[in-house]
């Protein structure tokens, strides 16, 4: 087999991509001196992507504070799978996956473009388990309603990896190490939820009153950053036998488990400063990571 037709079967076909485009990827991401920052960012309400809030602002802010990244992949709550996959397409649509807001939020496109070789690298690092290139979904809210403050140009490129919801904590954590080399090679990975996260019992009443939370949701917020700073990532992706408020701060996992991927980028050398360290309506936190 030539070379050319390789890499066509390496890709599922070669319709998204070109040979020209792998190598070129693969060539110029030479290995750095130092790392990409990693994020975790509680995204919050969809509305944040619209409104110039003290959220929003950090988001902007941190997005100039940061070396440029040369491409940006998202773990986001919002891709919940059977199976791993990671966006491949050379344009991604803007996903509004919401329903009850103003028409202006419908409005929003983030048109920035995919990277498929990028992808391709992706679907190489990660050998256990194996990920599908994806060439339907998007970037869902949890991705351009951050990133749209963050580089409001569009013009870095932004990909998708989907969170297999039916895989435990611990199973995300080993998965995430695989993309380690990412953050060598000027790649920016950003976790995007929220560590207390309980719609049910969220406070419409309080939703404006500054830093509101419930006793148990300040409780877990301080206990998971006394867990980040002391690096005890064990006790994080067994969540469940922290205390009782751990079930209510974390009544399902999807929005918890972007945190997971952005801790198991964490190396030893690196610094953790948290921001946006906020409680909104009693039962949702904005508290964010920035790792190295």
């Amino acid at each position: 087999m030539n070379r050319k037709n390789f890499i066509k079967l390496l890709i599922g076909g070669g319709a998204m991509i070109t040979t020209n485009q792998f190598y070129s990827w693969s060539k110029d991401l030479n290995e750095a001196d130092t790392l990409m920052p990693v994020l975790f960012i509680g995204h919050g309400s969809p509305m944040n992507a619209i409104e110039d809030n003290e959220f929003s602002q950090r988001w902007h802010k941190m997005g100039q504070e940061i070396p440029e990244p040369r491409a940006v992949v998202v773990i986001s709550a919002h891709w919940l799978t059977r199976g791993t996959f990671v966006t491949a397409m050379n344009q991604p649509k803007t996903i509004h996956d919401f329903g009850g807001f103003p028409q202006a939020l419908f409005d929003v496109q983030y048109p920035a473009p995919g990277e498929p070789s990028l992808a391709v690298e992706i679907q190489k690092m990660i050998t256990n388990p194996a990920v599908e290139l994806d060439h339907d979904w998007g970037l869902d809210h949890g991705t351009w309603s951050v990133v749209k403050h963050m580089y409001p140009n569009a013009d870095i490129p932004v990909l998708q990896l989907s969170i297999d919801y039916h895989k435990p904590a611990e199973y995300h954590y080993q998965l995430a190490k695989q993309l380690l080399n990412l953050r060598k090679k000027g790649v920016l990975i950003i976790g995007s939820g929220n560590m207390v996260h309980n719609l049910r019992m969220v406070a419409w009443d309080k939703m404006n009153v500054d830093n509101y939370g419930y006793d148990w949701a300040i409780e877990m917020n301080n206990i998971f950053k006394n867990k980040i700073l002391s690096k005890d990532h064990k006790a994080l992706f067994e969540y469940e036998k922290l205390n009782s408020a751990a079930k209510l701060a974390i009544p399902t996992p999807d929005h918890y488990y972007p945190l997971i991927y952005s801790l198991a980028l964490q190396t030893d050398n690196d610094k953790v400063e948290f921001f946006n360290d906020k409680l909104v309506a009693g039962s949702l936190t904005m508290t964010s990571v920035k790792i190295g």
